[in-house]
Order: C-alpha cells, then structure tokens, then sequence
C-alpha cells in the first residue's frame, strides 16, 4: 500500500481556470439542462459521444464535428457531448482516462487530473455542453465547474455515497436503473438525492470536511435496459412512469440507446432512439430525449470500452431526427436503418 500526494483542486483550477465567458457558457447550459428536465423547454435532448475517451486530440475532433452538427439541429435538439473520463469495473479492466491516462497501467492519476481538465475546458471553448459520470466522490471537486448535466452509474444508483454527492452538485443528475433492469434503487437514488445531505468530501484545499448539501432539485431516472430485457418500449416506459409515480418522483425520463437497451449492439441504438421518437411524436412528454454512444468509427475501431454508433451514421440519426420533429409526419422508419 502507498500513499501518492496528488494536486489539490485549487491549485488544478488556478492551473487550469474557468474564463469568465466559459463560466457564462457553462451556465447558460445548465440553464438549458433545467427547462428541459422542467419541460420549459420542449427541444429533445441527446446525450451523444464516445463511450469513454481515452485520447484528447480525437475527442476534439468528434467535438469539433458535433459543434457543427448542433448548430444545424440546435432549433429542435439539445446536444450534450458524453465525456466519460471514468469507467466502472465490474470485475477488472481499465478504469478510465482519468485513473490511467497513459493506457499502460502505470495509473499516473495526477497526469490524469491535469490532461482531463484541460481537455473539458477545450470542449467548453468549443462551445458544446458536457456530459459526464461521476464515479469517484472525490473528483468531483476537480471537473465539477465544467460540467452540464451529470450521471450516477448503474452499479452506483444504490450508493448513499453518490446519493449524498449528487445532492451538492450543480446540475441535473440522472440515476440509471441497475444493470438487471430493476428501477426502485434509481428511483430512490433521485429521491434521495433531492434532500439535504450530511457528508464527508475534501475542499478546494484537499482537506477532509463535513459538507451539508442543499439537495438537488433537478434529478431524474435513466432507462438503459438490463441484462435480459431492454426497457425502452411502450410498456416498459408505461410501468416506469408508474413505479415513480407511486415512490413520488415526478421528472422526466431519459432513454439509454445502448448497454441493456440494445444489448450492446451499437447499431441496434438507431431502433431503439427511433422507438423512443417515435413515442415522444404520440405524446409521451416525459420521454425527454435519448443517450448514443457514438464515436468517429464504428464498433471498437477506437473506442476502448463499449462498442459504438460510427459518426456517418450518428449524423444521420440525428438530422432525421430533427426533420422528424419539424414535420411530425414524416415517417420515421422510412430509410434509416442499415
């Protein structure tokens, strides 16, 4: 066992500072983030990025290509960039580019803190809003300033640790549903979540301290499927509205396109993004958009985790998407599926 001082979070944040105009940016997503979780705001949202990132320079390549995409989709779609700079293990495996950015296990976490910064600060430059799961309860000291709408992960909803640093965070925050599909653990986690917490966190100095949370207003559930069974169909959504309605959480949903929902098939994401349109055009307001994981090249060309949607196709999706929502009668399985 060894212990390894790393950099506190000040001294990251002076490293590495918000600007006053990316300040203005971050918050004016978060902003955005809330209407639409409020139905304020009826533009879908899509979360859509690589799985993990594990290189900065072909992360801002697809940030670049999904700038340009936003700005043509931006009247009827909200786009998130997903940057997951953490990944959990079930068993063993690499842990994300944050833990062991030089993909060699040597873990050089403090090169990790630094790269992963600096890379948020140039997609907030970029002009995209950011996605991310938090993971580890301590790092959200680190990246938290940059950050638009956060997720608590499938094998952490169930966590009273990510329950209590969901409840200081600054920004939406969707619970996922466990990976063997069952709801009430992230119904709970969002509940929970909304109250004021007493927890330890480390301050910007690095030091162990008590924090009294105000509760977090804007939490949510994420439907992405389970092990056996996809949750995104009609009935599925049905009865999760249902379950949350009786535990008295009253938010909108978000539907994971991958892991459960298509058994990791990462082309069968189009049918279930499509599925969950499609519900939304008869109605259903409580879907309020859908999470892709996408990234410059198809399956596991570059992605070190979860195989992805290609960019070619990911584009499309979306731009029929948002044809799809200005002409709500246009056919929405018409050419799409390969």
């Amino acid at each position: 066992m060894r212990f390894t001082p790393l950099i506190t979070p000040d001294v990251l944040h002076k490293e590495f500072p918000l600007s006053s105009e990316q300040k203005r940016s971050v918050s004016q997503h978060r902003t955005a983030a809330q209407h639409i979780l409020r139905g304020e705001d009826e533009r879908l949202v899509v979360f859509v990025g690589p799985c993990s990132i594990h290189d900065p320079a072909i992360a801002l390549e697809y940030a670049a290509r999904l700038r340009e995409l936003s700005e043509k989709v931006s009247d009827q779609i909200f786009i998130i960039m997903r940057v997951f700079l953490e990944k959990p293990r079930t068993q063993f495996g690499w842990k994300g580019f944050l833990y062991d950015p030089l993909l060699d296990g040597s873990y050089e976490i403090k090169e990790g803190l630094t790269a992963s910064r600096k890379l948020l600060l140039d997609i907030v430059d970029i002009g995209l809003p950011i996605a991310t799961e938090f993971l580890d309860p301590i790092l959200p000291a680190y990246t938290q300033d940059l950050i638009a709408w956060g997720i608590i992960g499938a094998r952490t909803s169930t966590s009273q640790t990510h329950r209590q640093v969901a409840s200081q965070l600054p920004m939406p925050i969707g619970f996922k549903n466990e990976t063997d599909g069952t709801l009430d653990n992230a119904i709970c986690g969002a509940l929970a979540a909304r109250h004021p917490q007493l927890s330890l966190a480390i301050d910007g100095e690095g030091r162990i301290c008590s924090l009294n949370t105000p509760g977090n207003p804007f939490t949510h559930m994420i439907l992405r499927g389970g092990t056996e069974h996809p949750n995104y169909d009609y009935l599925s959504l049905s009865k999760a509205i249902q379950k949350q309605r009786l535990y008295g959480l009253d938010s909108r949903l978000l539907i994971d396109c991958a892991h459960g929902n298509s058994q990791k098939d990462p082309i069968r994401q189009q049918t279930v993004f499509l599925s969950a349109l499609e519900q939304i055009q008869e109605g259903n307001h409580l879907i309020m958009g859908m999470m892709v994981e996408s990234h410059l090249h198809g399956g596991n060309a570059l992605s070190l985790t979860a195989p992805c949607l290609d960019w070619p196709r990911t584009e499309k999706l979306l731009l029929w998407a948002h044809q799809a929502l200005k002409d709500p009668s246009k056919a929405l399985f018409q050419c799409l599926i390969e």
